[in-house]
Order: structure tokens, then sequence, then C-alpha cells
């Protein structure tokens, strides 16, 4: 039994799994029009090819596995998947031509299991406004070993709302990211839009019990270049609200500009007060903005690797019990690991004014460990980030976003390293050159009141930055 076996559900660990792999497989293999061979010999032997279309298929099968045999099949509209037990495998390729439409959208349903297809759009029609999965309301989802590619939106690429013990593994997600707005006029934090490339690959809202595991997200094409930059104005406001928001500077709202224009995240768990027992495993994420980006409680967040994504992964808005341990970190050039406070982060409250309770919404009671960060500053957002403040660092332990945000506590610091690669020469137009390190601190801590409280720190490798191994001294 593999690890991975092990996070999965007990009935599709082991022997069960290998089977319907091997079903699948021969499915694939014999469904051959060319040899005379039928096309349903996939489970329940039911294959699109005997209707007129893949939602036909479904629709006179409630509740059964559809075969979707190899070739493009063409979408005016999203297929939907609305009944228990229903579901869509094999090697065909669904590209949607519906820029407003996602590809998939599975809604109140148990038990659906979506394997081994491709996922894309039109030439001509990636860029969209919707994701190429959408699931909402469902228990007991698989997504298992999809390729989805240049569904290139704001919104997620696999997105899953209200959903309880799904599973995504083994998938493929390649540039998902686009040319966008990122609109905050409403918010009273900020009241502005901005130009910005944005994109995620699996995002999860008000979801319990999920599972993120063996996945593959990259972006090859929309890199944060100085070029790119300039070509489209990225950070530029676009739209301003009539008064400035609380968190933004009065330079900034002058200026009119952010440098955060690269936004988005590979992965990301939001809707910290109902998102609960998250597992993110074994993972690689390349070539992103944010890695991996948590609002949600008991996440654990082990073995993945994370490359060239200016923030390795970060928790914040209320996230307590946070297992971050295993992983390697690698070319991130803000922070690669980020535990801190936000503006949804709160105390418990009694009732008052109309309101009923609360319960706290606050950040701690996490263990980082064993983690592996390496190449800090060598990734292609440096540009942007070399010459910001203090808080850049490998590793950041900070305050929250308004004063009256409950500290982050209660974090325990094992085992990890913070490895200078620049000390061993790095290449410079060719050259072979030995170069300072490229942050200031190993570790970063926010002073003050509302600082962090309880740290402790113990057994680890911090090769100290161009002003020592941390801001404040460490405690054990």
């Amino acid at each position: 039994m593999n690890r991975l076996d092990n996070v999965l559900a007990p009935e599709r660990r082991g022997r069960p799994a290998r089977r319907w792999g091997l079903t699948c497989a021969v499915a694939c293999a014999l469904a051959r029009p060319d040899l005379g061979l039928p096309a349903a010999l996939a489970e329940g032997q039911i294959s699109a090819a005997a209707y007129p279309s893949i939602q036909a298929a479904l629709d006179a099968n409630p509740g059964q596995m559809i075969f979707v045999p190899p070739g493009d099949h063409p979408l005016a509209g999203p297929i939907v998947i609305g009944k228990d037990g229903a579901g869509l495998c094999g090697p065909g390729r669904l590209v949607q031509t519906d820029t407003n439409a996602p590809v998939l959208h599975i809604r109140h349903a148990r038990g659906v299991r979506v394997r081994d297809l491709s996922l894309s759009r039109a030439s001509g029609r990636t860029v969209a406004r919707a994701s190429a999965i959408r699931a909402e309301h469902c228990a007991d989802l698989v997504l298992e070993g999809l390729t989805i590619s240049n569904n290139r939106s704001a919104a997620a690429s696999i997105w899953l709302e209200n959903c309880t013990h799904s599973e995504v593994v083994r998938c493929r997600i390649e540039n998902y990211m686009t040319l966008s707005v990122d609109d905050r006029t409403a918010s009273p934090h900020y009241g502005y839009a901005f130009r910005c490339i944005d994109g995620t690959g699996v995002g999860a809202s008000s979801c319990r019990g999920l599972v993120v595991a063996a996945n593959r997200v990259v972006e090859h094409e929309l890199r944060p270049t100085p070029e790119l930059k300039a070509r489209h104005r990225l950070g530029d406001f676009v739209r301003r609200a009539a008064t400035k928001g609380a968190l933004v500077s009065q330079q900034t709202w002058e200026a009119g500009y952010v440098n955060n224009w690269h936004q988005g995240s590979a992965m990301v768990v939001t809707a910290p007060e109902q998102s609960d027992y998250v597992r993110i495993l074994d993972n690689h994420i390349e070539n992103g903005a944010q890695g991996i980006d948590i609002h949600a409680d008991h996440v654990t967040i082990t073995g993945n690797t994370v490359v060239n994504c200016f923030i390795g992964m970060k928790a914040m808005h209320g996230s307590r019990h946070v297992l971050v341990a295993n992983n390697q970190f690698s070319r991130n050039d803000l922070w690669a690991i980020g535990l801190m406070p936000g503006t949804a982060a709160h105390a418990a409250t009694a009732a008052a004014a109309g309101q009923g309770p609360r319960s706290a919404n606050v950040d701690g009671g996490s263990l980082i460990a064993n983690n592996i960060i390496s190449g800090f500053g060598y990734g292609d957002s440096y540009w942007i980030w070399g010459a910001t403040g203090s808080t850049r660092a490998p590793i950041l332990l900070d305050r929250g976003q308004e004063p009256d945000d409950p500290p982050l506590a209660e974090v325990l610091v094992i085992g990890n390293i913070v490895f200078d690669t620049s000390r061993d020469g790095v290449l410079v137009d060719g050259v072979p050159k030995v170069e300072p390190p490229r942050y200031r601190h190993a570790v970063f801590i926010s002073p003050g009141p509302t600082g962090p409280r309880g740290l402790r720190f113990s057994g680890n490798l911090f090769h100290p930055g161009t002003e020592g191994v941390a801001n404040i001294q460490l405690p054990p």
C-alpha cells in the first residue's frame, strides 16, 4: 500500500482501486472503432458514443458511470451532473466553446466520480469567466487523473464549494492564469480596482474533509516579467471608491498603483469559519503567484514541492491547527512560509446588537516542521519584491492587518532548514559568483503588542541573512 492509498477512502485503497484502473485501461484500449470493437466497455458497459451527447448519456442512465471514448468532444454549454453515483471516465477530451460556462458542473450529488478525462477550451476561447470544473453541495466527490489545460480564468480551474469528504487527486492543471482586473472598490479595506494577473488551480470554499493530493499545477506562459507589466500596465488602478480603504496607505492611494499585481494561488482553501479538516499532500506547484493559500482549520500541508511562487504558502484569517511539514519550498521571493492573522480573524463574542454569539476565529496552535527552504530570492518575482521592507523573509510570523485582530499564538518551529543558496555560488551572466543572501533575516517575527505570542523554536538550521538569523532573539 503506497502513501496515497492511506489518505483515500477505504473502498478505494489497494486492490479495488487497481481493478478499476485495469477496467478503464481495457476500455480505453478496446473501444476502437477502427478495429470494429464496441465502444461501451467501461464500468456499467455504458458509452457516450451510443447517445446524441454526453449529457444525453448521463440523463438516460442516472447514477451510472459513462465512458467517454477517445477524441475531441465539443461543448456549447456545461455538462451537468446532479445524480448520486453518476460519473464520467475515459480518454476523451471535453472542449468547451462557451467562455461563460464551466466544462463540468457537478451539483447536489453524492458519490460522483470523474476520472482520466482531458478538459480544455476551444482555440481562441481560452480566456473565460468560469472554472473548468465547478462542484457545489456535493459529498464523496472524486476527481482523479484529469488533465485541465488552458482554462484561463480568474475563477479556479477546479472549484469546490460546500462539499464534504471529497478528493482531487493525480490531476494536471496547466496554463490557468489570465490577465484580469481585481475589483476591491466595494471593500472598506481597499476601495480600488487594479490590473493584474490572476488565476487559481484548485480552489475550495466551505469544505470539510477535503483531500488534494499528488496533483501538478504549473503555469508555463503568463510569468511576472517587467515586459508583461509594462505592456499591460499591471498594478495600475482602473477605478477608485470615493473614500480610501482603511488598509491603504495615502502614498499608495495617491500613486494609483500596487505591486501585488500577481494574484491568485495554485491552491486555495477559503471560508475560514466553515472549511475544516483539509489535507494538501504531495503536490507539485510551479510558476504560480501564491503556492498554497489557507483560510481554514485543522489543515495538513505535507510532502509538497512549491517552486518559483513569490509566496510558498501562507495561512491566515483565522487558520488554527495548521501542520506544515516535510515540504520543499524553492525560489520563493516574498515568503516561503507565512502565518499571520487577517481581517476575518476575531475573538469569541457574546450576542449583542441583534447579532448572535460567535466562536473565536483565531490563528495558531500550529506546527512548522522539517521543511527545506532554498533558493530564496531567486524566483521570477525578486525584481518586484527584492527592495521591500524587512518583513520579506523565508519564514514570516506576522501581526494582524487590523489592531483588533487576535494575535497569532502558540506555534512550534522545529527541524527546518533555510539554506542560503548563493553561498555556494550562482551563475550571473554565465559567470559563477558568490553573492550575499537575498534576505535580511531567515525568520521575521513582527514585534509589538499585536505580534505573535507563545512561539517556540528548536533544532532548526537557519543560514543568516544580511542582518542575521532573525530580527529578534528566537525563543527556545
